[in-house]
């Protein structure tokens, strides 16, 4: 796991000042700190920060080939690597190392761009082609790490593992993108497809670029995709054993390393299964470490506890409470945009608590977006079934109306809120999954609005981009599609970011195992009734995990990581909801100074949640992230 950074000339080959690339690389050390490299050519620069996990002393970077035509910065892991060692070997290649990068120039030379799907694993790389006078640069195939990149005003474009590699190069322009505001109102992040930083793009997952010399940079081209579009047959015994086997594979394929490996554990059906995994193929008890909260109700760390009682694992745990939002600014700090997703704090908080023993940590998560684990999907699912009976005219006339004049309940538990499901049956399927699964919806986002920034954003609906994707899905229904934007969309954007960014942030890297790309495809093929049973998501594999985990872990009710902002900022953190409206008021703060926002309706919004009127923590907190970020960004 490392970081990289670089800068390539479009036009003319001109000479690239190191100095620069280990400045921008510098920005990134905590990527890599246990190694450091630069390398450069006419019209080519490029740096490595390394943090050692696998063949250690060897495998420096920017690494040459064997032949010396290829140059490759690598931030990731091949799983498969060995495998792929000895099929190369077998050919004619010569290693002169043991770690995964050189397998990584021996494919590309071997089977060039097309290696990119050989490689099992999570991956960013550039390769520059000192023949083809070419620059590579690829994203895995779900987007687990990042490549950030940007066109300067000299002709050249920068590229690196985060936006603060970019920034710390002088000629990138910092002017906030306004439909990037829209964006990150409505889903508590900045998607793929858009930055904060006019200018400033993130290679898609599953995506490659080849960048020439003379040439303007080209469309990210895919590489990769999951298709929803067919069942597989057999068993719920087959397909039992088949996942078991896949899970399996997955994780012990993650349990390589040369430094000392670890687990999150939450106490949760996919934390517990990995951790049950591991210890079967362990022969030493598994580090594992949790989080807990002050506030009871969300505390899982009673179960986390128990998992690990069960299997013996060498165990930590830690609470978060509401001092620690005094760390917001350096959560400012790690995620460059603002990134409102209030678990990111526990989350690198149980990153802190891993890399004071080990190095490496295996995680749970993906597995809610393969297997349709959220409870948005068992909704999504019954609510289709329901449209699937009614013609779409008679829907949107009778559950309309009923919808619009049923009372709002946002405080009870969404099985109970028939205004919501109500006015979801209403809609399409596609229209209703957009809506659930959005943080700010459209009316709220209005009000907070000035004419000004309406202008701004014309006909711009963040919304959009997310319906697109599900319109454009392989997939045979609504719950298919969903699953697909949520694995497309929602999971490199936020879930994904999280993790990266909170345990890099230590030197921690964080492996997904139930995110392998076979595994995925597995789950894709799935029949609903394996995903979706009896009120239950994520069936199939709650089911084949049964022979491990006791039922009370499966199959009690889906808490998520969820921090408690809702209570925080009605009591210790309220004065943080009025201060936010109170500058948006006086011009004060970033919000303030941009004047795009609404004081008058920012401070009802704030009034009503601490009064437990409503709830809007999720919208303070987004707005507090925000001119925190606006800051950390020099654009305010």
């Amino acid at each position: 796991m490392c970081g990289f950074a670089g800068i390539f000339h479009l036009e003319t080959p001109k000479p690239v000042d190191p100095a620069r690339v280990e400045r921008m690389c510098d920005a990134i050390a905590h990527r890599g700190p246990d190694g450091f490299g630069v390398w450069t050519a006419p019209g080519i620069g490029m740096g490595h920060r390394r943090l050692s996990i696998i063949d250690i002393a060897g495998s420096p970077q920017p690494m040459a080939s064997t032949d010396g035509r290829a140059m490759l910065l690598f931030n990731g892991e091949i799983y498969n690597y060995r495998e792929l060692r000895a099929e190369l070997a077998a050919q004619g290649a010569v290693f002169h190392t043991d770690g995964d990068s050189e397998v990584i120039l021996a494919a590309y030379q071997r089977w060039g761009v097309d290696c990119v799907s050989r490689l099992a694993g999570m991956f960013a790389f550039a390769i520059y082609d000192l023949d083809q006078r070419s620059l590579l640069l690829v994203r895995d195939r779900l987007g687990v790490k990042p490549l950030f990149l940007a066109e300067l005003s000299d002709g050249s474009l920068i590229f690196g593992s985060e936006l603060k590699a970019l920034m710390a190069h002088p000629a990138l322009r910092r002017e906030i993108d306004p439909l990037a505001v829209e964006d990150y109102l409505t889903w508590g992040y900045v998607p793929d497809h858009r930055s904060m930083l006019k200018g400033v793009e993130k290679l898609p997952a599953g995506h490659l670029m080849i960048l020439k010399h003379g040439a303007p940079k080209p469309a990210p081209r895919a590489w990769w995709d999951v298709s929803f579009a067919e069942r597989r047959k057999g068993s719920a015994a087959d397909l039992s054993a088949e996942l078991i086997h896949l899970m399996r594979d997955a994780v012990t394929s993650r349990m390589v390393a040369d430094v000392p490996l670890g687990a999150f554990l939450s106490g949760g059906v996919d934390s517990s299964s990995v951790v049950a995994l591991m210890a079967e193929a362990s022969h030493a008890p598994v580090k594992t470490c949790s989080i807990g909260f002050d506030v009871k109700a969300l505390d899982e760390s009673d179960y986390a506890r128990r998992i690990a009682q069960q299997f013996g694992t060498d165990h930590q745990s830690r609470i978060v409470s509401p001092n620690d939002f005094e760390a917001v600014d350096h959560l400012t700090a790690m995620f460059d945009e603002p990134f409102a997703d209030a678990s990111a704090l526990p989350t690198w908080r149980v990153c802190q608590l891993a890399r004071e023993t080990v190095t490496v940590a295996l995680s749970g998560d993906g597995a809610d977006e393969a297997f349709a684990g959220y409870r948005r999907h068992v909704f999504q699912h019954g609510e289709d079934r329901v449209r699937g009976m009614i013609p779409a005219g008679l829907r949107q006339g009778v559950f309309g109306t009923l919808g619009r004049l049923y009372p709002k309940a946002d405080w009870a538990p969404r099985p109970l809120r028939a205004k919501t499901t109500l006015l979801n049956l209403a809609r399409s399927s596609e229209e209703a999954y957009t809506d659930a699964i959005s943080v700010t919806g459209p009316a709220l986002r209005d009000r907070l609005y000035t004419e000004e920034y309406r202008r701004l954003r014309g006909d711009y609906r963040a919304e959009q981009a997310f319906l697109d994707c599900m319109a454009r899905a392989p997939a045979r229904s609504g719950l298919d599609r969903a699953q697909y934007a949520d694995l497309k969309f929602w999971l490199p954007g936020d879930i994904l970011t999280k993790v990266d960014r909170a345990s890099m942030a230590v030197s921690l890297e964080a492996r997904e195992p139930l995110l392998d790309h076979r595994l995925i495809e597995f789950a894709a093929t799935l029949p609903e009734v394996m995903r979706v049973k009896g009120g239950q998501g994520k069936w199939l594999l709650k089911d084949s995990m049964r022979r491990y985990l006791p039922d009370d872990i499966l199959f009690r009710p889906k808490q998520g990581f969820v921090t408690p902002i809702a209570q925080w900022l009605r009591g210790p953190l309220a004065g943080e909801a009025r201060k936010i409206a109170a500058q948006a008021k006086d011009g004060g703060g970033a919000l303030g100074r941009m004047g795009w926002l609404n004081p008058i309706n920012l401070n009802e919004i704030a009034e009503a949640h601490i009064s437990g009127l409503s709830d809007h923590s999720r919208l303070l907190w987004q707005l507090l992230m925000l001119d925190r970020s606006l800051v950390h960004l020099g654009i305010a």
